[in-house]
């Protein structure tokens, strides 16, 4: 079995969609404006002026099945009450890209008119999209979707508070906490990186390569210190080859609104198309069929490595590049995911660590080409290493799985089904090791190696370690992958009330709730900005929120809100409008998700999760934010100094 073209180039490019996914038109420019008709009805007019040697094609006509113009709203109350009515010269043609089929096209400026009804409560405004279709006789191209909001007469306008301005965030009224983010260090992300350049280097598409390769140069060049240049070179552009498949992300970074990267992270759909790749690239592992670019490019580049000298050894890696790919693909793509949410930089550094111990060995074995006869031969242990990676990602995929459940709360994949799931992977992984297990392209286990019995205790241990979690006892906090499972707090098979453990309750996305109860107690308020797909929350929660102090502090001397900023709760309609950022980016506030995500970039300039703060009850900032801080005495430390500051300073 062979993937198809297609799938092959979005499994290469699939980390790259959601920054690709900014279309761009040949400059369609629409204008919205409305008129109330009755209670609860108006009439939307959307005008363009036309673009010229450009055809415009006409609403209400579906051709093969696809609606030529489409109204989406932001919310169900509204609905379209008939056709699109439009005005203009309209012209009817024989389509070229439809075998001759007859449609309806303008060329010139038109208007749109639409009549709608709102159910229930009307509000200040009205968000939606509209969806065109544009082309000639030599192509046919969705437009860029135009995001409108137009206000409605007569609407209630929304009792929204996204910025407080008593809130300033430069000017706490005592310094402790922190200046930035505490994501995974860029030193952690290269190490990450480097350990997934050393697995891939490990793998049967990759490591055979090493001896040959050398072997190449050395032979080729006519004398040694031109092979160990050319070599240097050969793994120079191998390093910058995975460097540069990072740059689109820096380019989109330029363009897009900072939550972009927390979106991948906690966009369900997107998470849902990662389980999807995670699990092929699982079966690809498995052995059952290959995922590799065209062959199409690989004999295009390899072809190219003859034209000698520089250009020639660039070529040579970039075939490398291509032609290893359904090893290196997988456990790079993994990577990726891993830290895009944290930016493009993380991405860049990761991908470097990559490349380096990619490249590292084909130079390392030019200079000292000695070495070439201590290299073990390649054989099965390289497909052992394979398969495990194979269930590796299928684990990776349940993450992927369960972060979509978290945000949807559909309650498919609770904590126990969770770690249940991750016991018969380890379970599967030691019968495979074991040599009970067959995969394609395995072979009989005849002896075991030092290696292998460590990789049988190893992930023997790890499956026993997760069977408590499957408990209700003190055991089954599991803290070694804190964080990666479903919280034991909210998204149990057990009963809140049957957990061993006494858990703290924050108000959940009512931060004007939470305010009150902190005036009526004269008490600082805490605000935990948090999600329901971040691992380092979960982290915080079970690990540092456990502490006996920690755990004292906060629930006898804080109000707690929690607000989820990837909560896909949709707002009422009155309360769903659009938001212009003090970064002059106009920012659609649909679902809880969208307002408190809003509301930390306003007040607390971060987009990332965990973020703590702490105010007053009269919104004053405090101390500085505290980012994820997995060392209890440093956040204890922090939450007194809040503490200390809001009892010196109180009225």
């Amino acid at each position: 079995m062979r993937i198809n073209f297609l799938t092959k180039i979005s499994l290469f490019l699939i980390y790259l969609l959601p920054f690709f996914s900014i279309a761009q038109n040949v400059g369609y420019k629409w204008t919205i404006t409305s008129s109330k008709i009755s209670a609860g009805e108006f009439e939307l007019n959307f005008t363009t002026e036309g673009v010229k040697g450009w055809q415009l094609y006409a609403p209400n006509q579906i051709i093969e099945g696809v609606k030529m113009a489409e109204l989406v709203f932001s919310d169900s109350s509204f609905q379209m009450l008939d056709n699109f009515e439009a005005t203009g010269k309209i012209t009817n043609v024989s389509s070229k890209i439809f075998e001759g089929l007859i449609v309806k096209i303008y060329e010139n400026k038109t208007l749109w008119k639409v009549r709608i009804n709102v159910k229930g409560e009307v509000p200040a405004s009205l968000q939606g999209v509209l969806n065109f279709y544009y082309g000639n006789q030599e192509s046919f191209n969705s437009g860029t979707p135009f995001h409108f909001s137009v206000p409605l007469e007569g609407g209630i306008i929304p009792k929204l508070k996204i910025k407080i301005s008593s809130i300033d965030i430069n000017n706490p009224i005592n310094n402790c906490g922190d200046d930035a983010t505490s994501d995974k260090s860029l030193l952690v992300v290269f190490l990450l990186g480097l350990f997934g350049g050393i697995l891939a280097l490990l793998t049967p598409c990759v490591f055979p390569m090493i001896p040959v390769t050398v072997t190449f140069f050395t032979k080729k060049s006519h004398n040694k210190s031109a092979a160990v240049s050319n070599a240097i070179f050969y793994g120079l552009f191998i390093f910058l080859i995975y460097i540069a498949i990072t740059l689109p992300f820096h380019l989109a970074n330029e363009a897009i609104n900072p939550e972009i990267f927390n979106n991948i992270s906690t966009n369900v759909w997107l998470n849902l198309l990662f389980f999807v790749i995670f699990v092929l690239f699982a079966f690809s592992f498995f052995g059952y069929f290959e995922i590799g670019l065209p062959a199409y490019f690989a004999n295009k580049l390899d072809a190219k490595s003859g034209l000698g000298n520089i250009g020639g050894i660039f070529f040579m890696a970039a075939t490398l590049a291509i032609v290893s790919f359904s090893c290196t693909g997988p456990i790079l793509g993994t990577l990726l995911v891993g830290v895009a949410n944290q930016g493009a930089w993380p991405l860049t550094i990761g991908a470097a660590g990559f490349g380096l111990a990619l490249a590292l060995p084909f130079a390392l074995f030019a200079l000292f080409p000695n070495w070439l006869h201590s290299l073990p031969k390649s054989g099965g242990w390289m497909t052992s290493i394979k398969v495990v990676l194979g269930f590796i990602e299928l684990a990776l995929a349940i993450k992927f799985f369960s972060n979509a459940d978290l945000v949807q709360q559909w309650g498919l994949l609770k904590r126990e089904v969770f770690i249940g799931l991750w016991i018969v992977i380890g379970v599967l992984i030691v019968i495979y090791l074991l040599g009970k297990l067959k995969f394609p392209h395995s072979e009989k286990v005849e002896k075991f190696s030092f290696s292998r019995i460590v990789f049988i205790l190893f992930f023997s241990a790890l499956t026993i370690y997760l069977i408590p979690g499957l408990t209700n006892t003190k055991w089954a906090e599991l803290k070694l992958i804190s964080g990666f499972p479903p919280p034991r707090s909210n998204y149990s098979i057990y009963k809140k009330e049957k957990i061993d453990k006494k858990i703290i309750e924050p108000f959940k996305n009512n931060y004007e709730a939470a305010l009150e109860v902190a005036k009526r107690e004269n008490k600082p308020l805490l605000i935990d900005f948090t999600g329901w797909a971040c691992v380092n929350c979960r982290r915080m929660e079970e690990k540092v929120w456990s502490d006996a102090e920690v755990e004292n502090l906060m629930r006898n001397k804080f109000v707690i809100v929690s607000l989820y900023v990837d909560d896909r709760v949709k707002l009422p309609i009155t309360e769903q409008t659009i938001f212009n950022s003090a970064a002059g980016q106009i920012k659609s506030i649909v679902t809880e998700g969208d307002k408190w995500a809003a509301f930390q970039i306003e007040n607390f300039g971060a987009a990332s999760q965990p973020q703590y703060v702490i105010i007053s009850s009269d919104e004053k900032l405090l101390v500085k934010p505290k980012f994820y801080t997995p060392n209890v005495n440093d956040f204890s430390k922090w939450l007194r100094c809040g503490l200390e500051v809001f009892e010196k300073n109180k009225k």
